[in-house]
């Protein structure tokens, strides 16, 4: 494989949220390959209409999980936690036949307006990933902090310390997914 897959989901529905220019931000710093943004805008998960058949965009997202040779996910911050969004995802995802995150490379990141960059968001993130059995990165960490000002007016990381951080870990990444092949 020497055009590897990358799969950005970003834990924020809004077009312009700040995980979401991080997770471009990541796609770009990971190097040539197909890049693909996951669509969370998902029912919340019910197991009513579960019964009724998994949602479109719920077999969607779990098809382009499966299928993608590396995943990033941007967390945001809420109330010291991930996002709602992005937890009703995992739990829909695993709600699917099989489970599309095993063995697959996940490097986790977040960009938040607290000090600490979303440090709380990561932690929770990782442990709610840690039942789906996938190679998570442990680092080097990347948590943007005061992220409404971290990024130009073209999407941009403006910190260098910030952008090395992450060209470290989506190298990192890129050759988890290349080992993986």
């Amino acid at each position: 494989m020497t055009r590897p897959t990358l799969l950005g989901i970003a834990g924020a529905l809004r077009s312009g949220s700040t995980n979401r220019k991080l997770v471009r931000e990541a796609a770009r710093l990971f190097g040539p390959g197909d890049f693909a943004e996951a669509d969370l805008r998902l029912p919340l998960y019910d197991g009513d209409l579960e019964a009724e058949g998994t949602p479109s965009a719920v077999t969607r997202l779990a098809g382009q999980i499966n299928e993608t040779d590396a995943v990033v996910i941007s967390t945001p911050e809420y109330n010291s936690a991930l996002s709602g969004v992005l937890k009703n995802a995992l739990d829909w995802v695993s709600r699917t036949e099989g489970n599309p995150w095993e063995d697959k490379p996940v490097a986790i990141v977040s960009a938040a307006a607290g000090r600490a960059g979303g440090a709380r968001a990561q932690s929770s993130l990782r442990l709610a990933m840690t039942p789906f059995r996938p190679r998570l990165l442990t680092g080097p960490e990347v948590m943007i902090a005061d992220a409404r000002n971290a990024f130009d007016e073209d999407g941009r990381l403006t910190n260098e310390r910030s952008l090395t951080t992450l060209g470290k870990l989506m190298t990192a990444l890129r050759s988890e997914a290349l080992r993986a092949a």
